[in-house]
């Protein structure tokens, strides 16, 4: 990818900055180009400090668990933002939990199993980071996350914290409303006392649902489509013929249609057009005009679909 800028104006960073840094290895379709830089800050002051000298022209991407994200194959400009170890602290105190927002859902679900905190089970069956999961009020199995949010620390673009109680929060379905360019960097979630073995009940009975009915061993990403009003987009997709449908290294799953897969050898732009093939049978057929769940990212690159 072509450099809109040098690291040389880049301010200076106590954590890792690297150039024309791979995507593909992290994303859970295992496709997509590169980020033009990537930064992984070394704490929260050292994030501060970059955004409040960061140029504001130079556009900003948090990466978290890629699990609901395609980059598409020309790759991310400006500056990708990835929160590393040093945010994923999991504690609690009563019946809340506070974490870090790298820490993935089922992280956070086991370690309310472990203090027998409920209500936080469904996390288990969410593919993802809870600072991405906040960002879009990812839910699975009857729950969202604004059931549960309790309060968010995050960072704006001009590198000033703020904190808000998860009440204030505007949050709908799949999307929440945090100002632009904002960066979640702790969360705290709300539960209640239950036994252990109820909740690790609760939590196999999700996880043999997944196996049942999501192609989780392959190269997939989250549901890619939201659900529109009334209807499932399961259903809405398998009715219009689209269940098995391929384009170029990727397919529609036969396990579930609202999941896309790589079958190994998919560019980005094979699974996005695949994607919008998808959209137009089922506006074809019953006028719904499905809505993405997938966050598509980067930019395209002019190249023939095999």
């Amino acid at each position: 990818m072509t450099k809109s800028f040098t690291s040389k104006i880049l301010p200076d960073v106590e954590g890792i900055l690297t150039p024309n840094a791979a995507l593909a290895k992290s994303s859970w379709f295992g496709v997509g180009g590169p980020a033009e830089f990537m930064f992984i800050p070394k704490d929260e002051n050292d994030l501060k400090k970059f955004l409040k000298s960061l140029n504001p022209k130079i556009p900003i991407f948090t990466l978290g668990a890629l699990s609901n994200v395609l980059i598409r194959d020309g790759g991310v400009a400006g500056v990708v933002i990835k929160l590393g170890s040093n945010f994923n602290d999991i504690i609690s105190f009563n019946s809340t939990i506070k974490t870090g927002a790298s820490a993935m859902d089922m992280n956070i679900s086991k370690f309310a199993a472990k203090k027998g905190i409920g209500g936080m089970e469904f996390l288990s069956g969410i593919p993802g980071s809870i600072g991405g999961s906040v960002k879009m009020n990812a839910g699975a199995f009857g729950y969202e996350i604004s059931d549960i949010l309790k309060r968010v620390k995050f960072v704006n673009r001009s590198g000033e914290v703020e904190e808000i109680d998860g009440n204030d929060i505007r949050m709908g379905y799949r999307k929440s409303f945090f100002p632009k360019g904002s960066i979640i960097l702790e969360v705290q979630l709300k539960g209640y006392p239950l036994p252990k073995n109820l909740i690790l009940n609760k939590m196999k009975d999700i996880k043999d649902k997944r196996l049942n009915s999501q192609p989780v061993k392959n190269l997939t990403g989250g549901s890619t489509f939201k659900n529109p009003k009334g209807f499932k987009a399961w259903e809405l997709i398998d009715k219009a013929g689209c269940r098995g449908l391929i384009i170029g290294g990727a397919e529609i799953s036969q396990t579930h249609p609202n999941f896309i897969i790589n079958k190994g050898n998919a560019l980005s732009a094979d699974i996005e057009s695949l994607g919008l093939e998808v959209k137009r049978r089922v506006k074809e057929y019953c006028g719904i005009d499905l809505k993405w769940e997938i966050q598509r990212v980067g930019k395209k690159e002019k190249k023939r679909l095999k």
